[in-house]
């Protein structure tokens, strides 16, 4: 018995912030001191460093379960089961629904409650819960639902990330730049074919790594609210990536039995472009192999850092044949990888 995607949904929200957006925006320090570089030249910079032109956000009339239950019902209609069936609803998310101009964050009920309620699934039984795991919460969550699938609990699952980050960054941080909106959602089943998933692996690095990314007040210290913000330590970050995600994926990898030549697509999490060409360069290191051409996929230059959303919406597209140069055929095998706040990793080897 396999465990297996059978339908993959996303909502890619239709309204668009270019890099020029932030042009008229005060960036501060952390320390609370302006910036000595004009914003051009701060925009520039970040453009070249991060890979991002554009972003997306969601209407303001919009919450972050109103978007997962927009790329949940495209999954099931790709799927074709019938919802009734659904055995868990997991919806991995980090600041549940933050409704426009509120500064309060609502998760009671849960995310997945909410989403099971706008489904109209009456279904007692199917349950729905959480997940709280930074940026790699999708890939956990599929590596819940796995371990539901193989041991009979369950025949099929609705694993969705969803993320509306741009009710949550400090507008007088660069970082804000960084950030998006956006959801993915894939329905799991147990089946007799082929493929799936062939291997995970997960870690939470907390000694000394667990407030990397971290939420604090503005950088503008003349704003007095104490209304706090998504707030990382960049170069920590990328340090720790670095030195942690690919022995992460390689782990993962070697526990399939999968060649490294036998890779046709590595997912990672759209978080930083050179971040993630580093971290893709040096797994191929490991294994002295040079690092093949078009091997990952990236959307973070058009659609940002969605968090969760990521790795499915990425997914989507490339099945789907919506990114240029990228498709997947079955019994491609992939890799799904994530690195995030807590700081968690993980990886999933997949056949599809």
């Amino acid at each position: 018995m396999n465990v297996k995607i059978t339908g993959i949904g996303s909502y890619i929200p239709s309204e668009i912030a270019k890099n020029e957006q932030f042009g008229n925006h005060h960036f501060y320090n952390e320390d609370g001191t302006r910036f000595g570089q004009k914003n051009d030249t701060i925009i520039e910079k970040f453009k070249a460093i991060t890979g991002i032109d554009e972003r997306r956000y969601i209407p303001k009339n919009l919450n972050t379960s109103d978007i997962a239950t927009f790329a949940a019902e495209k999954a099931i209609k790709d799927s074709g089961i019938d919802k009734e069936d659904l055995d868990y609803i997991i919806v991995a998310h980090n600041y549940g629904d933050v409704k426009h101009g509120s500064a309060q964050s609502d998760t009671v009920p849960s995310i997945a409650t909410r989403v099971k309620h706008n489904l109209k699934i009456q279904k007692p039984t199917c349950v729905a819960y959480d997940m709280l795991f930074g940026c790699p919460g999708w890939i956990e969550s599929m590596i819940q639902a796995n371990a539901f699938l193989k041991s009979g609990i369950a025949k099929k699952c609705l694993v969705i990330g969803a993320e509306a980050l741009s009710r949550v960054v400090d507008p007088h941080d660069r970082d804000s730049m960084i950030y998006s909106d956006g959801a993915g959602a894939a329905v799991v089943e147990a089946t007799d074919e082929e493929g799936g998933i062939l291997s995970h692996f997960s870690a939470t690095y907390a000694f000394d790594e667990a407030h990397f990314i971290y939420f604090g007040e503005s950088n503008n210290l003349e704003i007095k609210d104490k209304r706090r913000y998504i707030k990382m330590y960049g170069r920590k970050i990328y340090e720790f990536a670095l030195n942690r995600v690919p022995d992460a994926m390689k782990t993962c990898l070697d526990n399939s039995g999968i060649r490294i030549d036998e890779v046709k697509k590595i997912l990672i999490h759209q978080a930083n472009e050179k971040m993630d060409e580093a971290i893709i360069n040096r797994f191929y290191k490991l294994y002295d192999e040079p690092t093949p051409d078009k091997i990952m996929p990236m959307s973070i230059g058009k659609l940002g850092n969605s968090s969760v959303a990521t790795v499915p919406t990425l997914y989507d597209l490339v099945l789907n044949g919506e990114l240029e140069g990228h498709s997947l055929s079955q019994g491609d095998v992939v890799i799904l990888a994530s690195v995030g706040a807590g700081m968690n990793i993980n990886a999933i080897v997949y056949r599809v």
